[in-house]
């Protein structure tokens, strides 16, 4: 177990339109108010096209990652993750996860860590900066090169 105290930063408020691709956004977001390190404590979302992690095959090894994905479309969510540095690609690295419901199911829920998704008509979604510790996720050789949060001393904030 790890744990660290954090100091927050700003808040901000992010809007995502209609046919933004989620990811992009929440980059570009970040970018804009130079946000490296953070969490996003809730966003809600209509999605027109989503990808969670999922399978319906058997898993050969059930203690390894899961990998593949299910597509689902015309969704609403409710999501929230952590933002960290990925020192290996040099931009953050948002690990989200998401309760979603099909609409035309009478709201079938689906929850999941998502890995894609288009917006339909909004995601409203706070995101809360952490100044220290800085929060970096880096590939575990030993757990399937999973991406683990790891805290470090140095500034979070963007050059």
């Amino acid at each position: 177990m790890r744990s660290s105290q954090v100091e927050v930063g700003r808040t901000v408020v992010v809007v995502l339109e209609h046919g933004d691709d989620f990811y992009t956004a929440v980059r570009q977001a970040c970018h804009e108010h130079g946000i490296r390190s953070g969490y996003i404590p809730v966003f809600i979302a209509g999605f027109a096209a989503v990808d969670l992690v999922g399978t319906c095959q058997r898993l050969d090894d059930p203690h390894a990652p899961v990998w593949s994905k299910v597509q689902l479309a015309n969704v609403e969510a409710l999501g929230g993750g952590t933002i960290a540095w990925d020192d290996t690609t040099g931009q953050i690295a948002p690990h989200i996860h998401v309760a979603v419901g099909l609409k035309e199911l009478g709201a079938t829920g689906y929850t999941s860590h998502l890995l894609d998704a288009t917006v339909q008509f909004l995601t409203e979604m706070v995101i809360v900066e952490v100044l220290n510790p800085a929060l970096h996720r880096r590939k575990a050789p030993e757990l399937y090169d999973v991406p683990l949060l790891r805290f470090s001393r140095e500034s979070t904030r963007a050059a």
